[in-house]
């Protein structure tokens, strides 16, 4: 090989290592600013990931943001928020506010037992009826389903005062009534399930729609302030409560009356009052 051949060949392998050291280099420097990118791009997904959790955990809860809604008062009520609620003949002289908490398993007692003799006295004009929900026990045992349940029963009285009144004693009923930590009436569904057992209610779209939308939530909310109000009043202590006259209506053991005979003789005794 001569001399010139050999200098051409050192030449062009210094080239080549010289190409090959640039492909390096160019390669190197990509993979730095991927790994440097990547390394932004997480810290800003993780700065965003961590901006809409601060908006999600300062968005107020749907019921506290319901008390900002425009209040829609269910027909059939009256009274400056449509918390008055009462049900019977004109004619009866007598008033007997009933409190209840639609999650409250011994308004469900009381229902199933009492409950008959309840509409039978009001559909004969012995006295009127005033119905004041409760939402407390969400605020006991956690959940919503007292405050959904109460606005279905708004939605419900929006129909008629009757559907109202069937509603109640279905929910109230041994087959639908959950037990008081199971929160099932927060459930839209469940609660139209329950409703489809009333004829005025089944397939009411209407009615349905009104629960889905919470149409009533405020209402229920006021509903239950005004239980607030009477409960310091008149010393109730829980549900179910009575009160005739301004005066609670208890049986023999110092609470709602819960048999029959108990409660006819606690209401006997309130009318003559």
């Amino acid at each position: 090989m001569s001399k010139r051949n050999s200098a051409a060949a050192k030449t062009a392998a210094r080239e080549r290592l010289r190409v090959e050291r640039e492909k390096q280099a160019k390669r190197a420097k990509a993979k730095r600013q991927l790994i440097v990118a990547g390394a932004v791009v997480a810290v800003l997904a993780a700065a965003g990931g961590i901006g809409y959790a601060v908006v999600q955990n300062n968005k107020p809860a749907h019921w506290e943001s319901v008390k900002s809604e425009k209040l829609v008062k269910p027909a059939n009520t009256s009274g400056e928020n449509g918390t008055t609620v009462v049900i019977g003949k004109a004619s009866a002289k007598k008033t007997l506010a009933m409190y209840e908490d639609p999650r409250c398993p011994i308004c469900a007692q009381f229902e199933q037992t009492v409950g008959s003799t309840v509409d039978k006295d009001v559909a004969d004009g012995k006295y009127k009826i005033q119905y004041v929900g409760a939402t407390f026990l969400d605020d006991r045992l956690t959940g919503e389903g007292s405050k959904n349940g109460l606005s279905a029963l708004g939605a419900a009285l929006n129909v008629s005062p009757e559907a109202f009144l069937e509603y109640k004693s279905a929910m109230y009923s041994k087959k639908y009534h959950p037990e008081e930590t199971d929160d099932k009436f927060k459930d839209d569904a469940y609660l139209i399930k329950v409703a489809d057992t009333v004829p005025a209610l089944k397939g009411n779209a209407k009615f349905q729609t009104a629960v889905k939308n919470g149409t009533f939530d405020k209402w229920a909310l006021l509903m239950s302030q005004k239980f607030d109000t009477d409960s310091k009043k008149y010393n109730i202590q829980g549900t179910p409560s009575l009160v005739m006259d301004g005066k609670l209506v208890n049986g023999p053991n110092g609470s709602a009356p819960m048999t029959v005979a108990d409660y006819e003789t606690a209401v006997a005794t309130a009318l003559k009052g």
